[in-house]
């Protein structure tokens, strides 16, 4: 029997034993069969790809030009300016110590040094608008 499966693909997975059917991967090009999804060979590329793109976006955060843009707006806008903190006076603010990218695709989007699409902010409601956008999908990888 020929082995028609792409590259990626290393093995299919064996019958379940639960007597349900297996399905054909769901990659494009692979015939892999699997329980459902995709099959190892094919996560494991995928994993693989989306580690290298976040290396390249993380990369970014440590550039100079960013770096630049990152300090001129912490100057000008030295207190949080999440949802929550902005309905507090000015005064009452805690200081903030990160740059957070409304479009949340960071330094490397095409409004990545636009200060219209930074907002500065403490780095716990930072960390918690990350969680809530990843959790609803909004940041998709």
């Amino acid at each position: 029997m020929p082995d028609d499966r792409p590259a990626a693909c290393h093995s299919c997975e064996p019958p379940n034993s639960n007597g349900r059917a297996l399905s054909v991967c769901t990659t494009s090009g692979c015939s892999c069969l699997v329980a459902s999804g995709k099959c190892h060979g094919c996560r494991r590329t995928n994993d693989s790809q989306r580690r290298k793109r976040n290396r390249a976006h993380y990369a970014a955060y440590g550039r100079k030009d960013w770096q630049r843009t990152r300090a001129a707006f912490l100057r000008e806008h030295p207190y949080c300016e999440c949802d929550e903190c902005l309905q507090l006076p000015a005064i009452l603010r805690p200081a903030a110590t990160v740059v957070d990218h409304i479009d949340g695709l960071g330094p490397l989007g095409p409004r990545g040094h636009d200060w219209s699409n930074l907002r500065a902010m403490t780095k716990a409601h930072h960390d918690r608008r990350t969680m809530r956008d990843q959790v609803n999908g909004l940041d998709a990888a």
